[in-house]
């Protein structure tokens, strides 16, 4: 019974920490693509305005 319980709890670590990944990579992502955006105008108003 005690494999079980370990396989049950493996499962629900495995679970939870995939989630947590999902979450933080999906942050990521859009602080990414915030500073390429940032990157992109910077580079625009550089090469017009200046």
């Amino acid at each position: 019974m005690s494999d079980l319980l370990y396989y049950i709890f493996g499962f629900v670590v495995l679970a939870a920490a995939l989630y947590l990944m999902k979450k933080v990579a999906s942050c990521l992502v859009k602080a990414m693509v915030a500073a390429v955006i940032a990157l992109v105008l910077g580079v625009v108003y550089y090469l017009f305005f200046i």
